[in-house]
């Protein structure tokens, strides 16, 4: 299985071993720890394996508690906090080697008839016209890093940024609080709808927190902070496809204290708003003998 995309799928493809209760595998890579879209798009899908499936998601709101360990196999435990007449509820909490290490709450909803109303998309150009990540890299490096090039064959995602990479001090200044990328899977994720939502969760957690670095340092690159996600909240308002092109908006209206927040919008080609996102991550400066190359 050589295709990112099929791979992703796989990711998402639990093990029952109980009831309700699921095991993931984490993959083996040279990672410090788990990626955390990884188990907000597992657990997701832990706990709309639990419900009758008549009744998409709606939104989750998840705190990321310790980080995973890549290679070691994580246990999801739901909770049936409740079966309503419109809305389903489930808990879920991940476990790897007796310690939980992320919870998410996740509510299912019945469709019904309402208010339509939405803030426009922004003006940006489309995705055929805008150089892919490595094309990016490369340019810039003149050619392409083998760790680079390492993540960008495993990576399940095709991302294009609506605006040209900061790479310099100078390029830096001035630069607002904002970023904006066009994504979509590599490759086809199949039909079924609780998939495509928790492969757009798992991609939503790559690069939101993005936005609070744009002010202070190249999102490519060696990296001055130890970034981690602290919580993270979605709301879903449409059905959608995420091996077909989105927008993903993102800002940070703030960021003190050794933490930043940030905000991104997901549109689709045809300008409807799909999914709002909020994360808050933590932003410690690192030591200069542990700066690391950026993965995004």
């Amino acid at each position: 299985m050589t295709n990112p995309a099929e791979r992703l799928v796989d990711l998402l493809d639990l093990e029952r071993i109980e009831l309700d209760i699921f095991r993931g595998r984490s993959p083996d890579e040279s990672l410090q720890r788990v990626f955390g879209g990884q188990v907000a798009g597992q657990a997701l899908v832990a706990a709309g394996r639990t419900t009758d499936g008549h009744r998409p998601v709606h939104s989750l709101h998840a705190y990321f508690l310790r980080p995973g360990r890549p290679g070691v196999p994580i246990v999801y435990q739901v909770e049936r906090v409740r079966d309503g007449r419109s809305f389903t509820t489930r808990r879920v909490v991940a476990i790897q080697q007796g310690r939980t290490i992320f919870n998410l709450t996740a509510s299912f909803h019945s469709a019904e008839p309402g208010i339509e109303q939405q803030l426009p998309m922004p003006e940006v150009p489309g995705p055929e016209g805008l150089p892919s990540l490595a094309d990016e890299v490369r340019s810039h490096l003149g050619t392409l890093p083998e760790a680079f090039a390492r993540m960008e064959r495993r990576q399940p995602f095709d991302i294009r940024y609506v605006e040209r990479l900061r790479w310099t001090d100078e390029e830096l200044q001035g630069a607002e609080p904002r970023s904006a990328v066009w994504m979509r899977a590599v490759g086809p994720l199949g039909d079924d709808p609780l998939v495509h939502t928790c492969a757009l969760t798992y991609a939503s957690d790559m690069m939101l927190l993005d936005a609070v670095r744009v002010p202070v340092e190249p999102l490519w690159g060696p990296r001055g902070f130890d970034m981690a996600s602290l919580d993270h909240a979605m709301w879903f308002h449409r059905p959608f496809r995420t091996d077909e092109w989105f927008l993903y908006e993102q800002e940070s209206p703030v960021a003190t204290g050794g933490r930043g927040l940030a905000r991104g919008r997901i549109y689709d080609r045809a300008g409807r708003l799909l999914v709002s996102v909020v994360q808050e991550g933590l932003f410690r400066p690192l030591r200069p003998a542990e700066g690391a190359a950026d993965s995004g």
